[in-house]
């Protein structure tokens, strides 16, 4: 018999009303399992014909164990929710509402982004004027726009979170079970009819459960479960994802999961929770020893601005490998040789490093604090939709000069709609409600 004990409310030490230090160390692991995790897939080689860049797990099998290993983003999703569900109850709880909430989130999210954003297109452009060729101008553009789904992603998981933390609060199982049902009905479809956008749709359903889950841990009913009942859900999630890969529902490569999102990362994302809540006392112990509280504080307030410049700075090294490589004359080591598995430590000290100086240097824009929020949830949802709209371009067109131009442009209008004075009527002493005030809570 499954043995539950009382669950545990947001004032309990599982779930305090400071920061939880354990959650913190978890997210700064999340940040640089990624960063390592796309180091390794850059490929530098010199020929005749010039530098060549390329994915260098492509074709590979040490990508599938890797991807086992640091496809963290379920569990990132699942940080996201408990981390916004104790902020935003801390707010409520001082009276605030879920426009103050999403405007700040739309800032904190937003203005890396945009500095980011025109950082790289600015660079494009120097590159161009300085006769780099098309086609690599057009790859770099490419590369960079790539990880950009999760700023989208996760800028409409939080505004949507204080109406999916309510709908939690009144059915939690019914909640999250609607959307672990969506998603996998995504798949099925995309399996039936062999057409792959349709996997896209995921990018709501398997993420907005991965927050939902992360309301579960914020509750504290998680751990308030019996520890045989957390085993048998780890073990459950991992024997579906072995079925899943034996069967060809599923790739076995986590990574290419992601895009679209699968189940598989539905049933990462509970695998690692459940890890995350059956060690979570010994991860709290080591959470308070001086290098990872030292390693914890540095990534947590510039959490954001990590990644978005992780992918800018391997650009950025891959580059200066190719030219060192031409003008030294000194041969580059084949991907996936003995000698390129040499380097591979030096190459990721070099990335770690390199990102977190330019993170130390870009630190302040992160931590500029947030204007006066907007009154009006009307222009709050107005900034939630021009800022997914500015990422959807990249991602549709790959960043090039115009497209960042155009995304720099659209961020902007998202940061001043976030903090818009603008206000609707009030009458009678209140305020009119309105679809996108309740949207927001």
């Amino acid at each position: 018999m499954t043995t539950v004990r009382p669950a545990a409310t947001a004032a309990t030490p599982t779930a305090p009303a400071g920061r939880d230090r354990t959650i913190d160390l978890i997210r700064a692991l999340c940040i640089c399992g990624v960063v390592v995790l796309h180091a390794m897939m850059v490929g530098v080689t010199v020929t005749d014909a010039g530098p060549s860049f390329v994915n260098a797990s492509d074709g590979t099998a040490w990508i599938v164990p890797l991807s086992w290993a640091l496809q963290v983003m379920p569990l990132f999703f699942a940080i996201g929710g408990f981390s916004g569900a104790t902020a935003f109850r801390r707010a409520r709880a001082r009276g605030a509402d879920g426009v103050g909430f999403v405007a700040g989130r739309v800032h904190r999210l937003l203005l890396p982004a945009i500095v980011t954003i025109g950082a790289a297109g600015g660079l494009l452009a120097l590159l161009t004027v300085a006769g780099v060729p098309a086609d690599l101008v057009t790859l770099a553009g490419f590369r960079f726009a790539q990880p950009l789904w999760f700023l989208g992603v996760f800028l409409v998981c939080q505004a949507l979170l204080p109406s999916l933390l309510r709908l939690h609060e009144t059915a939690p199982l019914r909640s999250i079970s609607a959307l672990a049902l969506l998603a996998a009905a995504v798949d099925v479809a995309r399996l039936t009819t062999g057409v792959e956008g349709l996997g896209f749709l995921n990018l709501a359903f398997v993420w907005l459960a991965m927050q939902q889950l992360g309301f579960f841990l914020a509750d504290g009913r998680i751990d308030a479960l019996s520890r045989r009942t957390r085993v048998l859900w780890l073990a459950g999630a991992i024997a579906g994802l072995a079925i899943s890969f034996v069967s060809g529902i599923h790739s076995p490569d986590l990574v290419a999961n992601i895009n679209p999102p699968t189940t598989a990362l539905l049933l990462v994302g509970i695998a690692h929770t459940a890890l995350f809540s059956l060690f979570r006392a010994p991860l709290a112990r080591l959470a308070a020893r001086r290098l990872p509280s030292t390693v914890t504080g540095f990534v947590t307030p510039r959490a954001m601005t990590v990644y978005l410049w992780h992918m800018p700075v391997l650009l950025g090294l891959a580059g200066l490998t190719a030219a060192a490589g031409m003008v030294s004359g000194i041969p580059l080591p084949a991907v996936d040789s003995a000698a390129w598995w040499l380097t591979r430590p030096l190459w990721l000290v070099l990335a770690l490093t390199t990102t977190a100086l330019v993170a130390r240097w870009l630190a302040p824009v992160e931590a500029a604090p947030a204007p006066a929020p907007a009154r009006s949830a009307w222009w709050v949802a107005v900034a939630v939709v021009v800022g997914t709209a500015a990422v959807a371009l990249l991602l549709a067109t790959g960043t090039s000069v115009v497209a960042a131009a155009l995304a720099v442009a659209l961020l902007g209008v998202a940061l001043r709609s976030g903090r818009r004075t603008a206000d609707r009527p009030i009458i009678g002493g209140r305020r009119l409600s309105s679809p996108a005030r309740v949207a927001l809570g």
